[in-house]
């Protein structure tokens, strides 16, 4: 596939990775992990997060302060929008994509043709976002200790509120319900109820945790030390599961199986 693959999503038949190190991106089929093709977004730029908004795939560019957009049925560029630096994991609302920045702030925009729309004001150090269904969450405060999450009001940028977690905080999923928050800082997961952000708990995981990812009934985490499984309704571990790689990140559910990216692995 590529040398050290990041973010992962899937598209409703196929599973996209981007590969940080190479400046593409690999499509593989979900039911056989099949390759489909590798698709190139440049060089130098360094592929991290990526998403899918229904019919095309964006690709955040950790170094270069873009995004790119691309069909998801051919791989085929639409697009490459200007972006704050170091662009994080994306969120995709149902009509416009958020990238967190490394800048301190959430650029919003718009799925179909990528205009920006505005960037907002968020903590410090956003390096991943999620969406519930009517507000957008940012994860801020990787690598600089104490993180916080922000919840922001799509229409107009608005954080409607600000809530504690766990140290250098990275990965988020919403469960229906939650959301989860991966704390890379201290081994962590924070689990927020999405009404109000009152924590409902905080569960160990292995060693420096990584993405999040919802199957439907359990939190799947990625991390140094294998991918762990929790369940939604309280948080009991029920198990973690090793990966030939030592360094997993990115993570998806396809309806019926995990993808996990090995960031240290060549696949």
């Amino acid at each position: 596939m590529g040398n050290e693959p990041a973010g992962v999503t899937f598209d409703g038949a196929n599973i996209w990775v981007a590969n940080f190190t190479d400046g593409t991106v690999s499509k593989l089929r979900a039911n056989d992990g099949t390759l489909l093709g590798t698709f190139s977004i440049g060089t130098g730029v360094e592929p991290y997060g990526i998403t899918f908004d229904g019919a095309n795939i964006w690709v955040s560019n950790f170094s270069a302060r873009t995004v790119t957009k691309l069909q998801a049925s051919t791989g085929k560029i639409v697009g490459t929008f200007t972006v704050g630096s170091n662009p994080g994991w994306m969120a995709f609302d149902g009509q416009n994509t958020w990238v967190p920045n490394g800048t301190n702030t959430l650029t919003k925009l718009r799925a179909s043709d990528g205009r920006n729309l505005g960037n907002f004001a968020v903590n410090y150090s956003p390096i991943t976002a999620a969406f519930d269904g009517a507000s957008v969450w940012v994860v801020c405060g990787n690598g600089t200790g104490g993180g916080v999450v922000n919840k922001v009001r799509p229409s107009d940028g608005t954080i409607l509120g600000t809530y504690p977690v766990g140290t250098a905080p990275t990965g988020i999923a919403f469960d229906g319900a939650n959301m989860w928050v991966a704390n890379r800082g201290d081994n962590t997961v924070s689990k927020l109820r999405d009404s109000d952000g009152a924590t409902l708990g905080t569960f160990a995981v292995p060693a420096l945790p990584y993405g999040v990812a919802f199957d439907g009934s359990n939190i799947w985490v990625t991390s140094t030390a294998g991918v762990a499984e929790l369940r939604a309704s309280d948080g009991t571990s029920l198990g973690v599961f090793q990966s030939p790689s030592l360094n997993t990140t990115g993570v998806a559910f396809d309806g019926a199986n995990i993808w996990v990216a090995g960031y240290n692995r060549a696949l």
